[in-house]
């Protein structure tokens, strides 16, 4: 893939690993890592790094 689509395809996609960060905060209180990771397709690895990020954020 060329640099330009990289680009293209980061401006355009504002979503982390494509999931709604919505929808993820909704999630966030109620429901464990496994339940989220399974609502959006992503592994639970990635469930934590993006629970660090939003508390970054």
């Amino acid at each position: 893939m060329r640099l330009q689509d990289k680009q293209w395809f980061a401006g355009n996609n504002k979503d982390i690993f494509g999931v709604d960060l919505h929808r993820f905060n909704e999630l966030d209180g109620h429901a464990n890592y496994m339940e989220i990771a399974e609502e959006f397709g992503i592994s639970i690895g990635e469930v934590k790094i993006l629970k660090k990020k939003l508390n970054r954020s």
